[in-house]
């Protein structure tokens, strides 16, 4: 079956891989030349995410190019330590923090690998359905038909609207997140754990990489600003803007986000509360352009992974798309769901056993 996979970041170039290994043709279209939205900013695969990479062989490029954590420390506005989680990594895979750039070409260099096509600047615009499957239009006038289409195109879908045109936007959390690098020396390290701050007005996260660098991130309540605004916000602008959330603060936070350079970006945080239709006969939604949450858990890549390989074992195992389609919702959105409700809460916390214990067997065989 030919498989016309929309969107070439996390999910889709997943997807495309399981497809393949399922037997299918994927063919992957991304929209940007090169790179993409959030390019700069850095991600956690959670043990739930590698274990879904490991499913399909794809773990192992991952893993080289990333580093790994083995807990979590919790910081007090006081400064104080008031508490501390070792990763259980029994029969788990760690998680491995890289950046976004880092992770989009180690995923298509091991699709391309693999043999699954990927062209870049193809942006879709409409997709039309007919005897013949779905036909893909896309922004520079050319064309593709398929016998499906996945739309992982991400937090502000086209698919999720041509899919259900009443389809809810993104809801903004209340919330940007500026993320950094800095090699500076003289900052407090957190080799192999992440150190979540509580500041009196935002929260931070940093990590220390092998080689010293310090990658840290703040979520900080805002307004909502136009895209446009966004856009224009310079590295010394969100400099200053993380600065302000935590100066003041006994905390090294200020401290760390004074002494990075141009390595700083940022953005507003949204998420995707419900989608009420995940397909049709022919189309069908995976990661963020079902279920996009709050960056609070971690789990946005995470769960897109797990998303790409229960697709592909569903339609692998299933008799036609339209089958396969319903039971890939029925295995994957109540799971999404509770994270994405979560997430919006806050209240991940302890009780994760849920999310980063969640396995994938390749082999087992999906059933209607």
């Amino acid at each position: 079956m030919r498989v016309l996979v929309v969107g070439g970041g996390i999910s889709g170039t997943v997807t495309a891989m399981a497809l393949k290994l399922a037997g299918h043709d994927p063919l992957v279209f991304e929209a940007y030349p090169a790179g993409g939205d959030d390019i700069g900013a850095f991600l956690t695969i959670m043990h739930n995410g590698m274990d879904a990479l490991r499913a399909i062989g794809a773990d192992g490029p991952v893993i080289e190019a990333s580093f790994a954590a083995h807990g979590v420390e919790l910081v007090a506005p006081t400064g104080e330590t008031v508490g501390r989680r070792e990763f259980d990594a029994e029969g788990l895979d760690r998680p491995r923090t890289l950046t976004r750039a880092t992770l989009y070409r180690v995923l298509q260099d091991e699709a391309a690998r693999r043999g699954v096509p990927l062209e870049r600047g193809r942006r879709l615009v409409r997709a039309t359905s007919g005897d013949g499957g779905v036909t893909a239009e896309f922004a520079d006038g050319t064309t593709a038909t398929g016998d499906v289409l996945v739309g992982a195109d991400g937090l502000r879908s086209v698919v999720r609207q041509l899919i259900d045109p009443a389809a809810d936007e993104p809801r903004y959390t209340g919330l940007t997140v500026v993320y950094g690098y800095t090699r500076a020396g003289g900052l407090p390290a957190a080799p192999g754990i992440y150190r979540m701050v509580r500041g009196s007005r935002a929260a931070f996260g940093f990590t220390t990489d092998p080689a010293g660098a310090t990658f840290w991130f703040a979520r900080i309540p805002d307004a909502e600003r136009s895209r446009e605004e966004i856009a224009a916000v310079t590295p010394a602008g969100w400099r200053e803007f993380a600065h302000a959330a935590f100066d003041g603060d006994p905390l090294p936070c200020a401290d760390i986000v004074a002494a990075t350079g141009d390595e700083i970006f940022g953005g507003h945080s949204y998420d995707v509360p419900e989608t009420r239709v995940w397909s049709t006969p022919e189309m069908v939604l995976v990661g963020d352009a079902a279920h996009a949450a709050s960056p609070a858990a971690g789990q946005g890549a995470s769960m897109a992974l797990e998303d790409s390989v229960v697709l592909a074992q569903c339609l692998r195992d299933l008799p036609d798309p339209a089958s396969a389609f319903a039971a890939y919702e029925r295995l994957r959105r109540e799971r999404v769901e509770k994270l994405v409700a979560a997430s919006a809460g806050q209240d991940v916390g302890e009780e994760s056993g849920w999310l980063y214990s969640h396995h994938l067997d390749w082999e087992a065989k999906i059933t209607a």
